[in-house]
């Protein structure tokens, strides 16, 4: 799997726009750090976010990141090499690491709409979203369950917005998402996990040039129902599906047992997992790459990626977060970005 860059991007694509996420939790250090690394293929971005926040956090980490506010995203490329260029999204309340504050909500959701704006605009080549304390926003009267449906409803899209997890050993997509497992369980229909593979599969075309994606489904019940021993779902819902994507070209294939469908060698036979409950997809590839794992949002009419953590308020502002997943979704982005303007 290649999905990111490994040497500095030479092209002269538009910037990717990083949005600012929950200020109190680790996003402002990881952006920091991204920076400090740009020799490893990390592609131009600037930040949507508080230059006095982001200064003060860099010298209160030791990190000693220069700062350039920039006042439009023309301005980044030639600020890129010798600092991090910050576009101001000024905060309403001061910020306390690992101390979120619901005052700010309106800053967190502004910074989101105007990477949206911007990428819409051509003046990003691509979203990539620091993490956002969702509780907090739900205080301020946020409606969405998360990131991916907030983007989806940005978008104005038709058709329900669909989550890949990618790490360089594994592609995961759940049908069923921001949900409790009794609601996915009763949600789940033949008609949800067809939409959510065709997506799956032109996203792989478009954005990650694989021609002919090999699509793996998984079962919903232990040793994917046991020929109906364990539960039905496989036979009801998940085989036809499967039956039907087959017939209009799709390669899927399953239901497979989940609990032998990412061992090594399974792994090898598929470009992205399909699973049915958040959990489900979420576990293996978290267990395989936490610090590497990029959040992918498939079906927008822009790119959007995101680390594959939290706001981590435990550690935030004292400089130990691990920049790692950031970096991967900059990266992720710009290849994507790159992919998908070669087929226009």
């Amino acid at each position: 799997m290649t999905d990111q860059l490994d040497t500095p991007p030479t092209d002269a694509m538009a910037p990717l726009a990083l949005t600012m996420g929950e200020p109190a939790g680790v996003g402002g250090e990881t952006a920091l750090m991204a920076w400090k690394r740009r020799d490893t293929g990390v592609p131009c971005f600037f930040s949507i976010d508080s230059p006095e926040r982001l200064r003060a956090l860099s010298e209160e980490t030791g990190l000693g990141v220069p700062i350039a506010p920039i006042s439009s995203p023309e301005e980044a490329a030639g600020q890129f090499d010798y600092a991090l260029p910050i576009l101001e999204q000024p905060l309403a309340a001061p910020v306390s690491p690992g101390s979120p504050n619901p005052a700010n909500a309106s800053s967190v959701c502004a910074s989101i709409e105007r990477a949206v704006g911007f990428v819409n605009d051509g003046k990003a080549s691509a979203v990539v979203t620091n993490p956002i304390q969702k509780a907090c926003l739900y205080d301020a009267g946020f409606e969405h369950p998360g990131h991916t449906e907030y983007l989806a409803a940005l978008a104005k899209i038709d058709t329900p917005p669909v989550m890949m997890l990618l790490c360089p050993r594994l592609r995961v997509v759940p049908v069923t998402i921001h949900v409790s497992l009794e609601e996915a369980l009763r949600t789940l229909s033949a008609e949800m996990i067809e939409t959510t593979t065709e997506i799956t599969a032109r996203a792989l075309k478009s954005d990650f040039a694989i021609n002919n994606p090999r699509l793996a489904i998984a079962g919903l019940n232990p040793h994917a129902g046991e020929d109906g021993s364990m539960g039905r779902e496989e036979i009801d819902i998940i085989a036809p599906a499967i039956e039907r994507m087959r017939a209009n070209g799709i390669t899927a294939f399953g239901p497979l047992p989940p609990d032998t469908m990412f061992t090594p060698r399974a792994r090898t036979t598929y470009d992205a997992a399909i699973c049915m409950y958040h959990d489900q997809a979420l576990i293996p590839i978290k267990a395989l790459d936490f610090d590497g794992g990029v959040n992918v949002t498939l079906g927008l009419p822009f790119v959007r990626t995101s680390p594959d953590h939290g706001t981590a308020l435990d550690i935030a502002g004292h400089g130990v977060a691990n920049p790692g997943s950031l970096i991967a979704a900059l990266k992720t982005a710009y290849a994507m970005a790159r992919r998908r303007a070669s087929n226009i």
